[in-house]
């Protein structure tokens, strides 16, 4: 159980369901869990309800579309939720008027009810839930994440305001208006959070726009699984001194989805992965890992899966790869690495430089990928995790795993403890030199 004055943060890296109804199930079961693991705040993937559409080009080219595309896109558009909200003014909806149902009509329900089925699991499991989801609205589609309050019910809503690539031909922009962030209370402590939606986290001055606002919980739900994608969150959290939430789905080889009956593959056709929210071809990634650690000095460990059979864990001496990966040598009286799980044998490393060491490391793990005759068992590896104001990573990252949560307790007081010496929007900004707004935001900073 968290002390009284730390908040437990929680992420998971499910991928979706066939459909909305049973993506909603699931992530039920999830709040259920992070309610029994007293989890505070849980932070999903990137278009989690609606599903992010790997692999799939709905039969378009630079030119020309195709009927059987356009056949995909409706079967997509279906599958999309509709949390009764409105375009609006370049794709900002309603804002404070969609949070506060001022449309709606006595015991209406606007939408399709997705919006009080998010808000019956919170208020059930008293979890603080942040959902990616895809909303469509009029007669576009907006990569969306909505707040979820507890006691609330839904506080904010945002959507992107950057498709990546190719996501711009079936995502519209969303305005620069809905990256307000909102307030909570949660056992009398402030916490001033908002959200990145994926490759928005490379735009600097989206980010400006969130740390201006004083927030002191940063989150990032996104499709990048990446290595490199743990690198800009620890970036994120010492540049903004505040706690870090990403969130990535998970999502297994050859598993696809369906959306209302139509084969739309919303999580991948099985030969792909994705690039940040490209789509690139799989690369052999034998090394997979169920988890990984990260050191003081911020290498990251991978760690065997737990099918693997035990073998000796005392080693003389280790390098790390480019990727990374933690290759154990042996020490100076052996002529050869003792075999380990998967046969791979390697030369004396006191006689082998260690770009020679990880030469031989490819090469068999290439060997036994071709020897297999199999590539990697995963469209998306996940990647969730939860960093530190200082940039120290508190859990995660969570590779190969769509089943667990991790969690770590924080104390808030730690993002005020950091702006003694850095804040970006504050003392350290030179304001009186540099000017920045945002179109549509009000960035007066929230109070703690």
């Amino acid at each position: 159980m968290p002390s009284p004055s730390k908040i437990r943060l929680g992420t998971a890296s499910p991928a979706s369901q066939p459909t909305v109804a049973e993506t909603l199930s699931q992530l039920s079961a999830l709040a259920r869990r992070a309610a029994s693991q007293e989890i505070d705040i849980l932070v999903l993937p990137e278009a989690y309800l609606g599903g992010y559409p790997r692999g799939t080009a709905f039969g378009c080219v630079v030119g020309g579309r195709s009927d059987e595309g356009r056949d995909e896109y409706l079967a997509y558009f279906r599958g999309a939720v509709d949390l009764g909200d409105e375009v609006g003014e370049g794709g900002a909806g309603a804002g404070e008027g969609w949070v506060r149902r001022e449309k709606e009509e006595a015991n209406e329900v606007r939408g399709d009810g997705t919006r009080e089925e998010l808000e019956r699991i919170a208020r059930e499991t008293g979890v603080f839930l942040v959902v990616g989801c895809i909303e469509r609205a009029g007669g576009s589609l907006y990569c969306a994440v909505v707040y979820v309050d507890p006691k609330k019910g839904c506080v904010g809503k945002r959507r992107k305001v950057m498709p990546t690539a190719t996501e711009r031909l079936i995502w519209a922009q969303g305005s620069p208006a809905t990256l307000k962030a909102v307030s909570t209370v949660i056992r009398g402590v402030r916490i001033n959070l908002a959200a990145a939606i994926c490759w928005e986290n490379y735009m600097p001055l989206l980010r400006q726009a969130l740390y201006a606002q004083n927030i002191n919980l940063y989150l990032a739900p996104t499709a990048d699984g990446r290595d490199a994608w743990l690198s800009l969150m620890r970036t994120v959290g010492i540049e903004g001194r505040c706690f870090v939430v990403s969130s990535n789905m998970c999502v297994r080889d050859r598993q696809s989805s369906e959306s209302d009956g139509n084969n739309v593959p919303v999580n991948g056709s099985g030969h792909q992965q994705e690039d940040g929210d490209e789509v690139v071809p799989t690369q052999d990634n034998t090394n997979r890992r169920r988890q990984s650690c990260v050191t003081e000095e911020g290498f990251e460990i991978a760690l065997p899966s737990p099918s693997l059979k035990k073998t000796k864990s005392r080693r003389r001496q280790s390098v790390f790869d480019e990727e990374g990966n933690e290759i154990v040598l042996c020490s100076k009286d052996e002529a050869i690495v003792e075999e380990g799980s998967s046969g791979n044998r390697f030369t004396n490393p006191f006689t082998t430089t260690r770009e020679e060491m990880i030469k031989q490391v490819r090469t068999q793990a290439k060997e036994q990928t071709t020897t297999n005759g199999s590539a990697a068992n995963f469209v998306s590896r996940g990647g969730s995790s939860i960093v530190s104001p200082f940039g120290d990573v508190l859990a995660g990252p969570q590779w190969e795993d769509d089943d667990g949560i991790i969690y770590a307790d924080v104390d808030f007081d730690d993002c005020v403890r950091g702006r003694l010496d850095l804040d970006v929007a504050g003392s350290y900004s030179r304001n009186d030199s540099f000017r920045f707004s945002v179109q549509g935001l009000d960035l007066t900073p929230l109070s703690y």
